[in-house]
């Protein structure tokens, strides 16, 4: 069958040479290049009935989870019976046994439901896993941090939470606000690496009047190794009635701020190498 194209008028010849390109093991790429394809319809009808070599298919990681969802939807298996079988979801269980007979019903709605409710909870559970497995390999990964690596984290973790000097307001000086307790730990190890004495910080909490003001201001005291009495003047927040709160729980602790006395220097220090972080990340290579 001749194409209408000179280029693929001797189109068996063509097929010939795909087919024998194709079984000493060339992808669809390398055929298309060596034979100058540039349609990929005519590749298609050159490779038709042809299957691809055993190094051009990609590793898939559920392949396993896909036989065995085709196998049990073969015994006449629901979705949702799969779905809590292998935990893995239903719309992938839908796209790898699209192709099969549906399985006659045989439950009541109500075991439908009850189903389905196990098979998201597995799902979730799934996912909760997946979730904290990524977090904690990632924590491990971080190891140990030199000096220089710790500096630049607080440069960088104060640059985007501190206080900022401006042209129109000239205020040099550390000041940090956050309500993480991680965070205020960490900036507070930056701060004593850098030499920062204990007896030039200052602290205010900020909270909403809802709160327990004493409990919270314990609680933050605690956390910077000083006494509350220690403490300036907390800073309370009128509610607003007209606005939806959601940090309403007994974790919520308002805002810590930390001042540090006679820090200009350190300000010029921290911004500097915050812009040293910024040029040093333009000039590496893409």
């Amino acid at each position: 069958m001749a194409h209408p194209h000179t280029k693929y008028q001797d189109f068996e010849g063509l097929r010939e040479q795909a087919v024998a390109l194709r079984r000493a093991g060339l992808s669809r790429r390398q055929i298309r290049d060596r034979l100058h394809v540039d349609n990929n319809d005519i590749l298609n009808r050159l490779l038709e009935g042809e299957p691809p070599p055993e190094w051009t298919k990609r590793p898939n990681a559920k392949d396993d989870l896909r036989g065995k969802a085709r196998e049990l939807r073969l015994q006449g298996w629901t979705y949702d019976r799969i779905q809590v079988e292998l935990g893995c979801s239903k719309s992938s269980i839908s796209l790898w046994v699209r192709d099969l007979p549906r399985p006659e019903r045989k439950r009541t709605p109500e075991e439908s439901s009850a189903i389905a409710r196990r098979g998201q909870e597995a799902t979730l559970q799934r996912r909760e896993n997946e979730r904290r497995h990524a977090k904690a390999t990632a924590e491990q990964a971080v190891g140990e941090l030199s000096d220089r690596e710790v500096f630049l984290t607080g440069v960088a973790l104060y640059w985007a939470e501190g206080s900022k000097d401006k042209s129109y307001n000239r205020r040099e000086r550390l000041q940090f606000i956050n309500s993480d307790p991680n965070v205020i730990s960490f900036y507070l190890h930056w701060l004593s690496m850098l030499g920062v004495e204990r007896e030039r910080l200052r602290f205010r909490v900020s909270i909403h009047e809802s709160a327990n003001v004493s409990a919270v201001e314990e609680f933050w005291a605690d956390l910077a190794g000083v006494k509350p009495s220690e403490f300036q003047r907390t800073t309370i927040k009128k509610h607003n009635p007209r606005t939806s709160r959601k940090n309403t729980s007994e974790a919520y602790r308002g805002c810590l701020t930390i001042y540090v006395l006679k820090s200009a220097d350190l300000y010029r220090r921290m911004e500097g190498a915050w812009y040293g972080i910024v040029g040093g990340a333009a000039r590496r290579p893409d």
